[in-house]
């Protein structure tokens, strides 16, 4: 389902929409990562894992496969205000980081601080519901009790498996850009800007809409996805350029969103399913038939170019978002002439 924009002003829509992804606090909040990446990415010489540009999980090769492995931290507003939606959003966001890179799922452990006992409860309560919806378990992890009730802190980090992968910096010249998302939901948390479409279904459908990446990745029809962050659908796919050292092309009247929401609000929300791929050309139809028999709405909103500079465009209006020549986000570059995968 596609909901059109009307406005007597298109030029004056895409810049409000430029405007606002790159001031965005889903963007904002990302440029630390820089400086954090380039100093710990030192340390990478003392393992065996696959070099990292900016993947979802970090990958350890593993017999005939590879171990995954990913963690997410859940904002402090979002825990003050909805612990029980936080408990079961830190579940959420580390399954399909792995389900991202065409993993599956092992297990979850978490750290946990709140002094506060009915807080302590709403959370642990929500992840308990996360891993019933997703079937994944809770292993184990650490409770910190002294916490003050506005300071509490959640992290959850998750072991996955996969055959093969898809990584965030692979995305090639001329691929399509393919968003998949479910517009069967409803807004979210009212602490962050969101889409709910894991509410009301059941653990089989939910795992059901999962696995298709797996299928994409083992089928080799993608080697390039990202989930959608709390940059949003746009610049989930900006963070998936910068990596892979590309830029693209993006149309907002392609993107799929749902009848009522303004796409000036739509390409901020965070998902409960969403991917960003990179599909060579030849393969979109296909991967977007393993979409549709799902029931995810599934397009091409745009394609990779050589120039590393993502743009928009509107009802005929262009607009430069990042020019990774200058601009960053999170500051993870691939160089495509580089040897290392």
């Amino acid at each position: 389902m596609r909901s059109s924009t009307r406005t007597s002003d298109p030029a004056a829509m895409l810049q409000a929409v430029v405007d606002k992804i790159s001031h965005s606090a889903g963007v904002i909040r990302k440029h630390p990562i820089r400086d954090v990446y380039n100093i710990l990415s030192q340390t990478h010489r003392y393992g065996k894992q696959l070099p990292n540009y900016g993947d979802d999980a970090a990958i350890v090769p593993w017999h005939d496969g590879f171990l995954l492995l990913a963690a997410d931290g859940m904002m402090t507003q979002l825990l003050v205000n909805e612990p029980y939606a936080a408990g079961k959003a830190s579940i959420m966001v580390t399954v399909n980081d792995i389900y991202a890179m065409g993993g599956r799922p092992i297990g979850l452990v978490n750290v946990l601080s709140s002094g506060d006992g009915n807080q302590r409860a709403q959370i642990v309560a929500g992840i308990a519901k996360g891993c019933e919806k997703l079937q994944v378990p809770m292993l184990g992890g650490h409770t910190h009790p002294e916490a003050p009730t506005d300071q509490p802190a959640l992290s959850v980090a998750i072991l996955g498996y996969a055959q093969k992968l898809m990584r965030s910096h692979l995305a090639a010249v001329g691929d399509d850009i393919l968003l998949a998302v479910d517009l069967d939901g409803r807004p979210g948390c009212q602490s962050v800007v969101s889409w709910d479409a894991n509410s009301g279904k059941n653990a089989e459908q939910l795992r059901r809409r999962l696995e298709v990446m797996v299928t994409i990745a083992e089928r080799e029809w993608a080697v390039a996805a990202k989930d959608v962050s709390n940059a949003g659908i746009i610049g989930t796919a900006a963070i998936m350029m910068e990596n892979s050292g590309r830029g693209a092309i993006i149309d907002l009247d392609a993107v799929p969103r749902p009848e009522g929401l303004e796409i000036l609000d739509w390409v901020l929300c965070f998902q409960s399913y969403g991917f960003i791929l990179a599909v060579p050309s030849r393969n979109t139809a296909k991967v977007k038939e393993l979409f549709t028999e799902r029931k995810i709405d599934a397009g091409v909103i745009g394609r990779v170019i050589e120039t590393p500079v993502v743009e928009l465009s509107f009802a005929g209006q262009k607009r430069v978002l990042f020019d990774f020549r200058k601009d960053h986000i999170t500051g993870i570059r691939f160089s495509p002439h580089s040897n290392a995968i």
